[in-house]
């Protein structure tokens, strides 16, 4: 079994000209069963928004998974025309 992985990232993309105020955050972690789980959630800040998991066999593959969310938040500039950036 491999050790135990956690790793997160959050974002945020705020215009407050064009009333765009987002939030997205993504989790990657070893559960007690020893898959890898790719959580995310996103929406309005100050809502709840919505959610999604998935679970990995394979820690590569969640990893992909994980890289292909970080992409997809590099490219909001050019698809709403904000840029989102990243917290600490």
């Amino acid at each position: 079994m491999e050790r135990p992985y956690d790793q997160s990232w959050h974002w945020q993309a705020i215009d407050p000209s064009r009333n765009i105020a987002r939030n997205y955050q993504l989790w990657v972690a070893t559960d007690l069963f020893g898959w890898t789980t790719v959580e995310r959630r996103w929406g309005r800040i100050g809502t709840k928004g919505k959610g999604a998991t998935a679970s990995f066999e394979n820690r590569g593959d969640a990893e992909m998974a994980a890289r292909r969310i970080r992409l997809r938040r590099r490219s909001s500039l050019r698809r709403i025309g904000i840029g989102y950036h990243e917290l600490d």
